[in-house]
């Protein structure tokens, strides 16, 4: 049991945190509300009148985002070959090797295409 104690205290601790956070904010912070303000899923600032149709978002936005998880999956997958490299044979390196040449393929063609101007 002695082992988990400074687990146990590390986490009492940002319990704590957390509560006193909220409690503080609550007792400090200004408590004036408006309409905008109490209205579900709103900031704050008074929203904007949308089209009929709903509005449309430019294609864009969603490859921006899906680059953003492009370089994430690759940061996922070369961080722990690159700690366990001297673990691993030539299978290895050839793999990632691969990988890359895939990831490679995909930004040239999203570059073609012209999803990385920014426009």
């Amino acid at each position: 049991m002695e082992l988990y104690t400074p687990v146990l205290a590390l986490a009492g601790l940002a319990a704590l945190f957390a509560i006193g956070s909220i409690v503080t904010s609550m007792v400090v912070g200004p408590s004036r509300y408006n309409r905008a303000k109490v209205d579900s899923y709103e900031c704050g600032i008074e929203p904007t009148p949308q089209p009929l149709g709903g509005g449309r978002f430019p294609v864009k936005y969603y490859t921006v985002a899906m680059t953003f998880i492009i370089f994430d999956v690759e940061i996922m997958f070369l961080v722990p070959w690159a700690v366990h490299f001297d673990q691993l044979s030539w299978a290895g390196l050839i793999a990632v090797f691969l990988f890359l040449f895939n990831i490679t393929l995909a930004y040239a063609y999203e570059w073609r295409r012209g999803g990385l101007d920014w426009d």
